[in-house]
């Protein structure tokens, strides 16, 4: 019976390191930092060098941490770097920085060349999205590719909830300044991350804590500052919309149909420019990645392969 088992258990022992040898691991994610502009850069990083690259771009009440399921997934077939935006977690700028859109995308622009990145496709959110339409239309021919989540571009993907925004954009009184502070609470924050979410238990408390700990370190002025200033995005979508139209970049708009600062109509505006874009619509709110992350991956890896092509 032993001389019929032997070869039996080895040949099982065999095939059993080949099916584990099989898995694709994904490369490891590489944590620096890199000095642009006087602004000390936090980034992640992981993926082949000579692969194409992705550029992930977070926004309000987040970080490069939101990104932390979804860099491994794409990493093994393309190049994948995400940074953290000035004013957000560990990015470091000094006391002389001003916070505008302006100045946050020409820190990630200088950061762009510093990495090396010629061409790549951005992945945009919140926040990122007006950081990187700028770079957009400063560089049409570097974008490859583009995926916004709940990444806004037009009017009609505005709220009702951006009418304190839009009262210090209209007369930026000190008054009407101040009224911006409560949504850097962290009772705000956690409703930004939960609002619209079916099962409320699914959201991990790591985004919304390690945001609000950020703005205790960094400080709220840095943050009312970027709510002032985003009315300066909307003056831009003219110059936006002119470049979708001339040069109509793949496009996946892909969206928590619940969030309540970014409306359903925003996602499906790209479609008025660039007849082509992709839109999806995910049952959850504003941080559609916290709740339907492998969701999010999957549609991003098909979208990135059928048209930039994995490195193999």
């Amino acid at each position: 019976m032993k001389s019929i088992l032997k070869p039996i258990l080895m040949a099982a022992a065999i095939g059993s390191a080949g099916s584990v040898q099989a898995v694709e691991q994904p490369p490891a994610v590489r944590y620096d930092t890199v000095q642009v502009k006087g602004v000390d850069v936090f980034y992640r990083e992981a993926g082949p060098k000579d692969a194409p690259a992705v550029l992930l771009l977070h926004g309000f009440g987040a970080s490069s941490h939101m990104f932390r399921d979804l860099i491994p997934q794409l990493a093994t077939g393309y190049r994948v770097i995400a940074p953290d935006l000035p004013g957000f977690g560990l990015t470091r700028a000094d006391q002389s920085f001003k916070y505008t859109f302006d100045n946050l995308a020409d820190v990630i622009d200088a950061f762009t060349t510093a990495k090396g990145l010629q061409r790549y496709a951005i992945y945009v959110f919140d926040y990122g999205a007006p950081v990187g339409w700028r770079l957009a239309v400063r560089h049409p021919e570097k974008i490859t590719a583009i995926v916004s989540q709940n990444g806004n571009a037009y009017e009609e993907g505005l709220s009702p909830g951006w009418a304190p925004m839009r009262a210090a954009w209209a007369d930026p009184t000190p008054a009407n300044r101040e009224a911006l502070r409560k949504f850097n609470t962290l009772d705000m924050l956690k409703w930004q991350y939960v609002e619209g979410v079916k099962d409320t238990s699914t959201v991990a408390p790591d985004g919304y804590l390690l945001a609000h700990e950020a703005i205790e370190r960094i400080g709220v002025d840095p943050q009312m500052d970027l709510l002032v200033d985003y009315g300066q995005n909307i003056k831009q979508y003219g110059q936006l919309h002119a470049f979708f139209r001339q040069y109509q970049p793949p496009t996946l708009a892909i969206w928590g149909k619940n969030d309540p600062f970014f409306l359903p109509p925003g996602a499906e505006a790209f479609k008025r420019d660039n007849p082509k874009a992709e839109v999806r619509f995910l049952d959850t709110g504003h941080f559609a990645i916290e709740t339907h992350g492998p969701e999010i991956a999957q549609a991003m890896r098909s979208f990135l392969d059928r048209h930039l092509g994995a490195r193999k």
